[in-house]
């Protein structure tokens, strides 16, 4: 299958550009590319991918994949780490494709189908820029896999705001939307913002409808320690703080503010529930009164003085 999609895309100017972001991922690569290479299809399809200076053989694997399938993958690279946010951004700014998929050097597709169902749905609904699709995830380091969302899937700027349910490798995004998100939001102006998708699917949703399918077609994997998985508590806090950073700032200019009360509320609560389980008293009550300090209505959330009794309880018993 791939030298059939090597030879389509030859001969085919790309109607979809796979974005693939990879920093020491040298494990990870080949299932992912494999993975994109192995999509049925009947448009041509390009990899576009970014190598972050790795430290590891994850360059030394991109280019060897560039050079058997030359038609199919372009690596871009530079001599040094660029990050992160400026890497999406260059793969995003090469691609050629009417349409963008995102998968992540230790992500990959589950289905052969993906690129070809999200495309029809994109195609039968022009007034939808984003297209979606439900993932699985799964902790190699515990051998644990479920399928994500639990519920359902999130279409609306008001639910994303607090649940962001479009994971990254399932995306489907139509390209001149996505330039427009990056010209009118700058995220580079934001690093205080530690993830890149979120703030991406929650400006689309503001911007076109989000059109999502029950079909199960790519795969996440949450490593040991990443920027939004990690077995520090503080760095957890400070993740889920820029999530609620996030929505406060897209609410502010895209939804009147309607939502804000209860992102705060939201905020703090989450914070405080990760400090009653692993932080200490003295930590708890610090978050608490700095939230309290910058939003005084939140003087009168129950939830903070819940949390402080049950942490007092637990440490009493134990």
């Amino acid at each position: 299958m791939a030298d059939y999609f090597s030879s389509l895309s030859a001969t085919t100017e790309p109607l979809v550009s796979v974005c693939v972001t990879a920093y020491n991922h040298a494990p990870y690569i080949a299932q992912c590319l494999d993975s994109i290479l192995a999509q049925e299809c009947d448009f041509g399809v390009e990899i576009v991918l970014g190598e972050d200076c790795s430290s590891d053989s994850t360059l030394e694997i991109c280019r060897s994949y560039e050079a058997r399938y030359p038609d199919s993958i372009r690596v871009i690279t530079s001599p040094e780490n660029v990050g992160m946010r400026a890497n999406y951004r260059r793969v995003v700014e090469s691609s050629r494709g009417k349409y963008i998929a995102f998968c992540d050097g230790d992500d990959y597709f589950l289905s052969v189908d993906k690129l070809r169902l999200q495309v029809e749905a994109l195609e039968q609904n022009p007034e939808c820029g984003l297209c979606c699709t439900r993932s699985l995830r799964f902790v190699e380091a515990k051998g644990r896999e479920w399928s994500y969302p639990v519920g359902r899937m999130h279409t609306q700027m008001e639910d994303l705001l607090f649940n962001n349910t479009v994971e990254n490798c399932t995306a489907l995004a139509r390209r001149d939307l996505m330039l427009r998100y990056y010209q009118e939001v700058r995220p580079e102006e934001h690093p205080e913002w530690l993830t890149d998708d979120a703030p991406m699917w929650i400006w689309f949703s503001s911007q076109a409808g989000v059109v999502c399918l029950e079909e199960q077609t790519a795969a996440h994997r949450l490593l040991r320690e990443s920027v939004s998985q990690s077995r520090d508590y503080r760095r957890k806090i400070a993740f889920c703080d820029s999530l609620m950073d996030i929505s406060l700032w897209m609410d502010s200019r895209y939804g009147a503010n309607s939502q804000a009360k209860r992102l705060l509320r939201r905020r703090m609560e989450v914070a405080l529930w990760v400090l009653s389980r692993e932080g200490s008293i003295k930590e708890y009550i610090c978050r608490w009164w700095r939230d309290v300090r910058r939003t005084p209505s939140l003087l009168f959330n129950l939830a903070g003085y819940g949390l402080i009794v049950k942490n007092g309880l637990k440490r009493i018993k134990n």
